[in-house]
């Protein structure tokens, strides 16, 4: 993925990238991984929406804002009331055991009075007292906690408006477990740890020194991804350095994603350099090339007793890699075919290198998350010339004009429906603020996100937005057809101010707003994505009822 960071204060023109990388750290943890420094622990699951699952009704509706709308995944899509008053009644298709529920107003609708019942049976209904007079304000998700051991079938939000206008609910959520969702893929892709522990940076969560590898450990992951290049800038993730995160990584009892970009630097679907070891050969001194150079990473990740377990063949290769012997989409390129015969080369390196009895995973990455049209057109010439894969790995960044969640979900869904194949969102990632770290560094890099018009409807550049965003994600994933939601991984967390995406004087990160630390390496209350949400926001704002994450 190819991104051209704001620089406003200078006005170069900078170009950066944001890819996948691990959990990495190059210094020795100041807590030992059996005690990790967080305050919250990781939870066996993420919790999941069973409302997606479900069904909505409402006594009175305005016209192009149905009922389902609420239940839809999609805090920008609204059910509104007609009037003053109106009742939602959501049907989650069968007795489910509930811990809390979420709700999120739209930004324009009035505050609103609202009472919640709760029924296993039709018309069987009982109130718990927290649900018999809430306040509900516009514009930031909110959490109900449920007494221990509620279940129910349907729900009931009845709204009152407190001005009289209709009141308009962006999304209602029914948070429970989900058993097979404690086998999901959770993690961050750290690669810049190391760079920024070298920098000097500190990291913290609830006052608890740690490090991104840590906290994130801490907070629910149970994988890390690493980016690698071929040879790339001193500092920059090579083997030596991959090799060694992965030995902390693996320390710290978390499994390993390799993406393997096939490039000295920055490789995505704007650019796939040949790495200039590689240059003048021909497409089949290359396929030999990317077989042997595969086989060797992954083996040196095995020898050192650190296998891979996840490994993407190229890093968003919408346009293919190593251009223009691999590229598609062009005249004078290598075409379909050239791709195959490299995909397939790195493929069967992978194996050749990975250690007899243990289970790699191959997966194949593309980068327009939100298009369904786009996305199976890319995996079913994949099909087509017959490269092997295990997984479909889709990147999602909503502030770079992807579709809404909307189009993630009904992606996920008809690539589950399509090819059967798990389905990992590889690269994620959402604002916590639109203010610039970087400015008082004095570096000239501007942020991917910095204006209102970039964030989602429903959901606010809050630590409060991301959470609520990346829980919608996972939820997405849990209930996609045939369990094949498989896990989701959050892009460069720990990217905070004092790192730039390339070597040079004045130059910095443009992701330092959407990290889950903030600019001096506090975690954010949405360090806890991973987490039930009504717990991570009463940790965070123990005494706001409903429960609302701030800034």
């Amino acid at each position: 993925m190819h991104r051209t960071p704001r620089s406003w204060r200078l006005g170069l023109g900078v170009t950066a990238l944001l890819l996948v990388a691990p959990l990495v750290t190059a210094a020795a943890s100041s807590s030992s991984p059996s005690n990790p420094p967080a305050a919250a622990q990781a939870t066996s699951a993420p919790a999941v929406n069973w409302a997606l699952a479900g069904t909505a009704t409402a006594t009175t509706t305005e016209s192009g804002d149905p009922a389902s709308n609420a239940i839809d995944g999609d805090a920008g899509t609204d059910w509104c009331t007609s009037g003053w008053t109106g009742t939602l009644t959501v049907d989650l298709g069968q007795v489910r055991s509930l811990a809390d529920l979420g709700i999120t107003l739209d930004s324009a609708s009035p505050s609103a009075s609202a009472t919640i019942e709760l029924a296993s049976a039709a018309g069987n209904w009982r109130q718990p007292k927290a649900l018999r007079d809430l306040a509900l304000d516009p514009g930031s998700p909110m959490y109900v906690p449920l007494p221990a051991g509620t279940s129910a079938r349907y729900a009931e939000l009845t709204v009152f408006s407190d001005t009289g206008a209709d009141v308009c609910v962006g999304e209602f959520r029914g948070y429970g477990p989900d058993p097979a969702a404690s086998g999901m893929d959770l993690g961050a892709d750290l690669s810049f740890t190391p760079q920024e522990l070298a920098a000097g940076a500190t990291f913290s969560d609830e006052g608890n020194p740690g490090t991104p590898v840590t906290i994130m450990r801490a907070a629910g992951a149970n994988y890390v991804r690493m980016r690698l290049w071929v040879d790339p800038p001193p500092g920059y993730n090579d083997l030596a350095s991959d090799l060694a995160l992965a030995r902390q990584v693996s320390a710290a009892g978390l499994k390993i994603y390799l993406d393997v970009m096939y490039s000295d630097f920055w490789a995505d679907p704007t650019k796939q350099n040949i790495p200039a070891a590689w240059q003048g050969e021909d497409l089949g001194q290359l396929t030999a090339t990317v077989r042997s150079y595969t086989r060797q990473v992954i083996a040196a990740f095995a020898q050192q007793g650190t296998p891979v377990d996840l490994v993407s063949i190229g890093n968003e290769i919408r346009n293919g890699i190593l251009w223009p012997t691999g590229e598609i989409n062009c005249s004078g390129c290598g075409g379909w075919a050239s791709l195959a015969q490299l995909l397939k080369a790195g493929v069967a390196g992978a194996q050749a290198g990975n250690p007899a009895g243990h289970k790699l995973l191959i997966m194949m990455h593309y980068d327009q998350g939100g298009s369904f049209t786009l996305s199976s057109a890319f995996y079913s010439e994949l099909e087509s010339y017959d490269v092997p894969f295990d997984v479909i790995g889709l990147s999602y960044y909503p502030v770079l004009d992807e579709p809404s969640i909307s189009g993630l979900r009904a992606n996920v869904d008809g690539l589950a429906a399509e090819f059967g194949k798990p389905i990992v969102i590889a690269e994620t990632q959402y604002p916590w603020t639109l203010a610039n770290g970087n400015s008082p560094l004095g570096d000239s890099t501007g942020d991917f996100a910095w204006e209102q018009s970039q964030i989602e409807p429903g959901y606010p550049a809050t630590p409060g937005g991301q959470l609520s965003f990346v829980t919608d994600e996972l939820s997405i994933l849990a209930t996609a057809p045939d369990g094949l939601g498989a896990g989701l991984f959050y892009w460069a967390p720990d990217w905070i101010p004092g790192v730039p995406w390339e070597p040079g004087a004045g130059i910095g990160s443009p992701n330092v707003n959407m990290t889950l630390f903030n600019f001096g390496g506090q975690a954010l209350p949405s360090v806890g994505i991973f987490e039930n949400p009504a717990q991570v926001c009463e940790r965070a704002n123990p005494y706001s009822f409903p429960c609302v994450v701030g800034g």
